[in-house]
């Protein structure tokens, strides 16, 4: 369970150009299903998701993990946090260019030390169940959108997460691929993971997989419901 209290985030704080994000957002998220947070750009639904991922920290308020508060933790607990309980899928994906399909799913799991013919393994498999073994060797720059989305989707998946983040997880596909990366992620809640994603795509606040959807507006919450 992640719970939230009186949490605002502040960019530039006390310059012309303050920004408050987030507002006092209270909030208790459940484990299991998936979560989407929607709202139009500008609505605070991404910064949300950095602060609950442990990428970003409050400006104010409390962030707890199962009871662990997280928002006052040093930056290298918090990196044992991230790379053990999250996976991220970004906007843009974030790939590194110049390296493969498998190199890319492989890299968030070097610093646990696995062993690297284990971790190959894992990585062909998890590129396999997204259907995009056939390019595990084609370099990131060659690949659609598609196949860029499910390689984001895997390397999420590489340290076998329990909490799934995924921000505009649809953004760059057409209605098919959308309705596919949906499935693959209603699989994923299935199987038992929390999947938090942030969206202003109806087709994705209105999808079946979707259990509770959260409505944000100039970083406050608008509306809680749950499907």
């Amino acid at each position: 369970m992640i719970e939230l209290t009186e949490v605002s985030k502040v960019f530039h704080q006390g310059r012309p150009n303050e920004c408050w994000a987030l507002r006092g957002i209270t909030l208790t998220l459940e484990r299991g299903g998936i979560t989407v947070f929607k709202g139009p750009s500008g609505s605070g639904k991404t910064t949300l998701l950095t602060l609950v991922g442990c990428l970003a920290r409050p400006t104010a308020g409390r962030i707890t993990l199962d009871g662990q508060l997280l928002s006052n933790l040093p930056e290298r607990f918090l990196t044992e946090v991230r790379r053990h309980t999250f996976g991220f899928v970004f906007q843009q994906f974030n790939l590194i260019r110049g390296l493969t399909a498998l190199e890319n799913v492989m890299l968030p799991a070097y610093p646990l030390g696995r062993p690297y013919r284990e971790l190959r393994a894992a990585a062909q498999l998890l590129l396999e169940r997204f259907g995009i073994s056939d390019k595990a060797g084609s370099r990131i720059e060659w690949l659609s959108g598609g196949e860029a989305q499910r390689t984001a989707l895997a390397r999420a998946l590489i340290n076998d997460p329990a909490l799934l983040i995924a921000d505009e997880p649809t953004a760059h596909l057409d209605s098919a691929r959308s309705q596919e990366v949906l499935a693959l992620l209603g699989e994923l809640a299935l199987q038992g993971r929390t999947i938090f994603i942030s969206s202003h795509d109806p087709l994705v606040f209105a999808a079946a997989q979707v259990k509770r959807v959260i409505a944000l507006r100039d970083g406050q919450i608008a509306g809680d419901c749950r499907c």
